[in-house]
């Protein structure tokens, strides 16, 4: 029997998080906790610290947008955590691990996600996840320019 081929997808762990070890290692038991049924696998980790420049470049799509400085801010304003997970079905399973964008409708909608429980704000929601395979594929290899998703991809079909 073929098991389900797993999926990559990127995960940020934004500054407001990093500024506080304790919550980032109880984020990645969560993350990678079997017991409650998330089981991802971290395939790469980095810490960042972001110039202007490249949190500009990431959130180029975003340009122009009434949130644009003050995400690009938020984003420079310490270090972050930049991770490659992976599992079965990891883009939809990490979004709805870490919940709605706005940590207050988290809170009244999905109470136990990770924004409702981390989230500052609509800008300040403290995590990112990728919304489909080409995103995900982009995001990765800015961050990871030397992890080839193709060539993982094709191995896990192996």
């Amino acid at each position: 029997m073929l098991l389900p081929r797993r999926q990559l997808t990127l995960a940020l762990l934004k500054p407001d998080l990093c500024a506080n070890p304790n919550t980032i290692s109880k984020i990645i038991s969560r993350i990678t906790a079997t017991n409650q049924h998330n089981n991802f696998e971290i395939i790469r980790q980095r810490e960042i610290l972001w110039r202007q420049q490249d949190a500009e470049a990431f959130y180029a799509e975003h340009r122009g947008r009434f949130f644009f400085e003050r995400l690009c801010g938020y984003m420079t304003s310490g270090p972050f955590m930049a991770l490659v997970l992976a599992r079965q079905d990891a883009i939809k399973e990490w979004r709805a691990l870490i919940g709605p964008t706005h940590p207050w409708r988290a809170r009244i909608n999905a109470p136990n996600t990770l924004r409702s429980l981390y989230g500052l704000t609509d800008t300040r929601n403290s995590f990112h996840g990728s919304d489909s395979d080409e995103t995900a594929k982009r995001e990765i290899e800015f961050f990871f320019p030397e992890l080839d998703v193709d060539a993982w991809r094709r191995q896990e079909e192996k």
